[in-house]
């Protein structure tokens, strides 16, 4: 039996819960989670925001712990090494996606926490193609946030190549965005944060953004006209897009990573006209995250966390939707 700390319908608080994992694949790992990130997409599950959760419900997607045992099949991982793992814990690997490298976009892929029991809890399971190990230089004390919020702001520097010389502006400084700014810096870009609070301004300058703007200033946003190549939006509210959208140099790219659930209301000449583009993108791959993981030890980058034990879990889960989390929380068994 696994121990777990599960809620028995949306929104409840979570409560402790063993379940029986059955016999372990020949292509999975059985992960001693160490640690567990929390996110804002555990509570958005938690509470069904998205219509998909099924109960019992265990959360966790963030997980960092060692291999306690691996499947027959498995020969990349071994009982003892130190991994991670995110949002995915299994893929079909055999569709398109998956044979091209692309295995977050794999229809079939297995999230961690949806149809599957996650990480908070003594022990996870996944399929090893989704377990990433941990390289030397990358705190284990703050890696969990990498797996999910990390590897989001991340992919899309990948995915779009983004160049060192870019000027991008991150919409938010929060659990992702700060995460972004930090990232965006060392890969050599100009950054701008845009935030509506005076605290965070001086934060965001220390973590590596050049510039501050209001993002609750028309003024400022008119004044940036023409300026971004790429304007990354982590936050989950509405906001004036169509603004946004024109602080777009030509070729300009607005992209989400926040699940902002309103629809986007954007006039299609300020697209036309200077020919920009708005996208989104989920977590990444397992090669991503390597990259990510590589990079972020190379650069000696980590999460702003703070630390709960994984018996605080609904106290953690309170600070978040207070909006008091600085930046991510990690619990710890």
């Amino acid at each position: 039996m696994i121990k777990a700390y599960a809620a028995q319908g949306a929104g409840e608080a979570l409560a402790p819960f063993e379940y029986d994992p059955g016999p372990l694949g020949r292509d999975e790992v059985e992960i001693n989670v160490d640690s567990c990130g929390l996110c804002h997409s555990d509570i958005s599950m938690l509470d069904n925001e998205w219509g998909f959760t099924q109960y019992p419900f265990v959360p966790g997607h963030e997980v960092i712990g060692t291999i306690a045992k691996v499947g027959s099949d498995v020969a990349n991982l071994k009982s003892g090494q130190r991994v991670g793992l995110g949002w995915h814990s299994g893929y079909c690997n055999d569709c398109q996606t998956c044979n091209s490298g692309d295995h977050n976009l794999c229809a079939s892929a297995q999230p961690t926490i949806a149809g599957h029991h996650g990480g908070f809890a003594e022990k996870v399971r996944a399929q090893a193609k989704a377990v990433v190990p941990l390289p030397e230089g990358v705190n284990p004390d703050t890696a969990g946030p990498l797996f999910c919020g990390g590897i989001t702001v991340f992919n899309p520097l990948v995915q779009f190549d983004v160049p060192p010389t870019a000027k991008v502006g991150v919409i938010g400084i929060g659990g992702l965005g700060h995460m972004a700014v930090k990232f965006l810096n060392a890969w050599g870009c100009e950054v701008t944060a845009f935030t509506s609070s005076d605290s965070k301004k001086k934060e965001a300058l220390e973590m590596g953004a050049h510039k501050v703007l209001n993002s609750k200033s028309a003024g400022e946003l008119e004044a940036a006209a023409g300026y971004f190549d790429l304007l990354l939006s982590t936050v989950n509210v509405k906001l004036d897009w169509n603004a946004y959208l024109n602080t777009l140099a030509p070729k300009g790219r607005l992209h989400f990573v926040g699940a902002t659930l309103e629809p986007l209301d954007i006039g299609a000449f300020s697209l036309i006209g200077a020919q920009r583009s708005v996208s989104g993108s989920p977590v990444g791959s397992p090669a991503t995250i390597k990259k990510m993981l590589d990079f972020a030890a190379l650069h000696r980058i980590e999460p702003t966390t703070e630390y709960f034990a994984m018996s605080e879990i609904n106290e953690a889960i309170a600070r978040l939707r207070d909006g008091k989390a600085h930046y991510r929380i990690v619990l710890k068994n």
